[in-house]
């Protein structure tokens, strides 16, 4: 097979789909791998690197489209690539269709066959998706404690506290991989930790994880009592493949603290807050009701280095299949057959054609 790696053009998105250990393990199973142009340099891999590893440098996007038979990415396609797009092309990356009708449209259109990352499942959990999750969790705390300075609009309050005072109130909202790995840094941090979930079980689990925190059976009462007084709210609710549920209303803002910061981790499929939408690296943060919102819908692109090495760690043995055995290797693995979602102008993945009202082929028939 032909595997291709472009450049991500997302703002300021430094990550890259594959390592040079990733193109080295290709290679030597005789697929081909062309890489575009400092495709790696964001994340400290120069191409140097790549050509060592057997992969050949490709000037530009464009040329690298063309004679992939796999296109790996880590984001979505932008406008300037779906053109690029056709149905003899696999695409390999994160998705995320439910938080993009139009773009939606448009890879329905081009044909592609679409396997997104954050919809493959092994033992009822999402490997692809975790190490991300794990990222933008542990991100997130810090990121709050940032904003969260005065100069920068925030009220002024240290998460850890000091000696004599109190620590910042943290509220986290959703109690998986995200929501765990904020809870991690945040306790760690010192913060006052306050976790809502639905799944008794997760709440046994981090009841146990973190003895100090206060674990709690996410509904509106319990919700809005955590909010009074709050000074940081992390979203962290994820349905795959699906919109994420506004469980946070516009009206419970008030009850925070002037100044208070909500992160919002779950943009990516729409965001857990009424009052969110999409932001960028570049533009990070707006401000509702006194509330600074941080919406930034590739977080993870921050830390290039740590995110592309943990993500190529999961996707890689996904990737291998697929380029030995083409789409045979979805037949052979149902978890992989979930990460499914378009196949030659038709929607796979259920959660989408029902939030779009599009008609839905069952994956397996699609692929006959």
């Amino acid at each position: 097979m032909i595997v291709g790696v472009p450049k991500e053009i997302k703002d300021n998105e430094n990550r890259v789909a594959l390592t040079p250990a990733g193109a080295m393990e290709l290679t030597k199973r005789g697929h081909t791998v062309y890489v575009e142009a400092n495709a790696g340099k964001g994340s400290g891999f120069p191409d140097g690197e790549y050509t060592s590893a057997g992969a050949e440098i490709i000037p530009t996007a464009k040329e690298v489209f063309d004679k992939a038979e796999i296109i790996v990415k880590v984001k979505e396609p932008l406008d300037p690539e779906i053109p690029m797009l056709n149905e003899k092309k696999i695409l390999f990356t994160y998705l995320h269709l439910a938080s993009d009708v139009e773009m939606t449209k448009k890879l329905i259109k081009s044909k592609v066959i679409g396997i997104a990352y954050e919809t493959v499942e092994k033992n009822r959990l999402l490997p692809l998706l975790a190490p991300m999750s794990e990222v933008a969790g542990r991100m997130a705390p810090i990121i709050g404690s940032y904003y969260l300075q005065k100069p920068k609009g925030g009220y002024g309050m240290l998460l850890s506290g000091a000696p004599g005072t109190e620590p910042a109130r943290v509220v986290i909202v959703g109690g998986g991989f995200v929501g765990a790995n904020a809870a991690r840094i945040a306790y760690g941090m010192g913060a006052d930790v306050t976790i809502l979930d639905v799944d008794e079980a997760k709440i046994r689990d981090l009841n146990n994880r973190f003895p100090y925190a206060k674990v709690l059976m996410s509904n509106e009462y319990n919700l809005r009592n955590a909010l009074k007084g709050a000074h940081l709210l992390v979203g962290a609710v994820l349905i795959p493949g699906a919109a994420a549920p506004k469980v946070v209303k516009k009206g419970m803002l008030k009850f925070m603290v002037e100044g208070a910061v909500a992160v919002d981790v779950a943009i990516d499929q729409g965001g857990v807050l009424e009052t969110s939408h999409p932001t960028k690296h570049s533009d990070p943060v707006f401000v509702v009701d006194g509330v600074t919102h941080y919406c930034v819908t590739n977080m993870p692109g921050a830390y290039p280095r740590t995110s592309t090495i943990a993500l190529t760690n999961a996707t890689l043995p996904y990737l291998l299949k697929l380029a030995d055995k083409g789409l045979e290797a979805l037949k052979a693995d149902a978890g992989f057959m979930k990460g499914l979602n378009l196949y030659k102008g038709k929607i796979t993945f259920k959660a989408v054609s029902d939030l779009f009202s599009m008609e839905y082929t069952e994956p397996e028939s699609a692929i006959g």
